[in-house]
């Protein structure tokens, strides 16, 4: 016990003299969860808080261009700017560039003539099926100009398609009132009334949104709880850039051959540097929870929800720590130089993050990628914290995560004590 004591000691001191190494460590995903965060909960907020800039150009001298108008104003998702409808499409383009706005919407000129005669046309048909006309039933696929939509390059797919389901229920909504106004004034031949238009056309069954939890509460996930948790795995693993040099560093100082002579065995170092390396990512997590949970609401972001079930979550941090630690020693047993550590190491846990949902979610990868996916010891990892953070369960429900997770771990293991064997260094 004494042995293993004083090779911890010695790991500690060479630990607080890797001043890059700990600002790696410590620094970097302490920064990227911040800023990453604060991006994202920007975009998640886009369309409650924040506005998308629409610029309308509205060359319609009808009523249905600006019913269009009103009903893309009710949404609340676009912050409007009317232009004036002589504008050319040149100019739009212009102004969209110099980022007046992201979007921009063009009605057609004849916009309210070919939407009302369309909307006679399918009134007319559906009262010679329903028999109460006698006349000849009309052409119902009067075509109307379409409207123009002018984005901005830097809008993603994603993105442009939510504007555009915006817009098609506004535009909905407005073929709606046509047809169901020219079907009331067929009917009674009179002008519908407002109360009554309003019941038809808005009484609309309204969608209740509840994420799915394990505990049962109703408390909707933001960005932080996507966030943090991935941030601290990333930081987990990036001990490889200090305890993968340190052993390499070992190897080339002479320390092993020194540790031959010693009356003791080289895997009590390699322990020592797993308790040393396991206690720095658990610091890790502590300080990045504590920022995310403390700090956060000081920036305007959400705060941080720590699960309920505490223990639960520090088995899962020990755990996906431990693995972290075996990673980074796998990468010092087998490199040769420090330069070869740092840099197949550090490349290898972004491949890692970015094909274990870290950097693009899970559900988006192709299906070609989801059985790769399962390879990483970052998707499990990840998929056991969100188990805790987003569906409120316990150790026992993210039990099928760390099982992989484990044998992973183990199987790391054992590619480093070959390692150490081959070299003769146990």
């Amino acid at each position: 016990m004494y042995k293993l004591f004083a090779t911890i000691l010695k790991d500690l001191r060479i630990l607080t003299r890797d001043k890059v190494g700990l600002t790696l460590m410590f620094l970097m995903p302490v920064v990227l969860a911040i800023v990453i965060t604060a991006i994202q909960n920007s975009t998640f907020e886009l369309v409650n808080d924040n506005k998308v800039p629409l610029m309308v150009c509205n060359r319609d001298t009808g009523t249905a261009g600006k019913n269009l108008v009103e009903a893309i104003t009710k949404i609340g998702m676009f912050e409007l700017r009317e232009v004036s409808s002589d504008i050319s499409n040149r100019h739009i383009s212009d102004r969209m560039h110099a980022k007046d706005a992201l979007v921009a919407v063009v009605i057609p000129s004849d916009f309210s003539a070919r939407l009302n005669q369309r909307a006679k046309d399918v009134s007319s048909r559906a009262l010679n099926d329903f028999g109460v006309s006698s006349s000849s039933a009309a052409d119902a696929n009067t075509k109307v100009e379409p409207i123009t939509l002018f984005y901005h390059p830097v809008l993603q797919v994603s993105f442009r398609q939510s504007i555009q389901g915006a817009l098609r229920s506004a535009l909905q909504i407005v073929e709606t009132k046509q047809v169901v106004r020219n079907l009331y004034f067929s009917l009674n031949e009179k002008e519908i009334p407002d109360s009554v238009e309003n019941q038809i056309v808005t009484n609309q069954v309204s969608i209740n949104e509840v994420p799915v939890s394990r505990d049962g509460s109703r408390k909707i996930p933001n960005s932080t709880q996507h966030n943090i948790p991935a941030w601290t795995i990333f930081a987990m693993f990036f001990v490889v850039i200090s305890l993968g040099s340190s052993v390499v560093r070992e190897k080339l100082s002479g320390s092993f051959v020194r540790l031959k002579t010693l009356p003791t065995n080289y895997l009590v170092a390699i322990f020592s540097k797993q308790i040393t390396y396991l206690f720095v990512t658990l610091l890790q997590t502590a300080v990045i929870f504590s920022i995310g949970a403390w700090l956060f609401p000081f920036f305007g972001l959400p705060p941080l929800n720590i699960p309920s079930d505490f223990t639960g979550l520090l088995l899962v941090s020990v755990i996906c720590g431990w693995c972290a630690v075996s990673y980074a020693i796998c990468i010092g047993v087998y490199a040769q130089t420090q330069e070869q550590a740092n840099g197949f190491g550090a490349v290898s846990i972004v491949i890692l993050a970015a094909i274990g949902g870290l950097l693009v979610p899970a559900f988006a990868m192709p299906d070609s990628f989801k059985v790769i996916m399962k390879l990483s010891p970052l998707h499990w990892c990840l998929e056991a914290y969100y188990g805790l953070f987003l569906e409120g369960g316990k150790f026992k429900d993210v039990l099928m995560n760390i099982i992989p997770l484990l044998v992973i771990t183990l199987v790391i293991q054992l590619i480093a004590l070959i390692g150490l064997k081959r070299k003769e260094l146990i």
